[in-house]
């Protein structure tokens, strides 16, 4: 399995001999329609030219759903999307979408099993997706929240050899954490018992602006989940991937008891 970060929420998982382009924002502007609140600039545009299988989207967030960057992919990538998400690759045209309700299952190629879980809510009635994604050859799993949102029926999924999320919580005063690190980190991988857990949710080659930037604080560090999971006898690796490196991940196959 190789994993490159591609910044922010976006990843290109390489699973099952697939290449499943994740939450792409690749290029131009993060925008909300409201830049003087908030807005966001790549200092390096990725756009990929590789051959792409899937493209992969959790939410119909700008910051998941980017219209710049899906309006310069290929249009014949199949998706699969939240139902949310999956409106926005309608609109802009792309001729294979699935919108995937939760713990409904997607097989791309006879390679790589997808299926959609409960993931983060988005306002009082919305829940949007994460996924666990399955390589049938091997029966490696990686699940992907960007939230920190982990629904317990993750539990009967569990062992589960890569977890992709956040490990530091982004806080605003009088509200708290709108995105959910070290202890939720800490939770999944008490439930999951995975080998590696990488971050999500970070940035390296992207300026943030707006005032609400001036109110936004990170709380943890990956440093003090590697604390709080040995304080608890989890022996899962935790990886802070530089932005844009492909990273090999030598998983080992687990023992099934009689």
């Amino acid at each position: 399995m190789y994993l490159t970060w591609l910044d922010n929420n976006s990843w290109l998982i390489e699973i099952g001999y697939q290449r499943i382009l994740v939450d792409p924002w690749l290029v131009g502007s993060l925008s909300f329609g409201v830049d003087w609140l908030f807005k966001g600039s790549l200092k390096q545009e990725r756009l990929i030219s590789e051959h792409i299988d899937l493209i992969l989207l959790s939410q119909g967030l700008p910051d998941h759903t980017h219209l710049p960057t899906l309006k310069q992919l290929d249009h014949k990538i199949p998706v699969v999307a939240s139902p949310n998400a999956a409106k926005v690759a309608q609109e802009l045209g792309y001729t294979s979408v699935t919108s995937l309700a939760h713990s409904k299952t997607f097989t791309l190629n006879n390679q790589v099993e997808v299926m959609a879980l409960p993931g983060s809510p988005i306002g009082p009635t919305l829940v949007e997706n994460s996924y666990l994604l399955k390589e049938l050859e091997t029966n490696f799993t990686l699940y992907y929240e960007p939230h920190g949102y982990h629904s317990p029926q993750l539990k009967k999924f569990a062992p589960v050899d890569v977890v992709i999320t956040p490990t530091v919580d982004l806080a605003l005063p009088l509200i708290g954490a709108i995105i959910r690190g070290t202890n939720s980190a800490l939770e999944v991988a008490k439930w999951l018992q995975p080998q590696f857990i990488l971050p999500t949710a970070a940035k390296a080659d992207t300026i943030y602006e707006g005032l609400l930037v001036n109110f936004l604080k990170d709380v943890g560090t990956a440093e003090e989940l590697r604390a709080l999971l040995q304080k608890n006898n989890i022996t899962t690796q935790v990886i802070e991937p530089k932005s844009g490196d492909r990273l090999k991940l030598l998983l080992r196959k687990r023992l099934i008891a009689a």
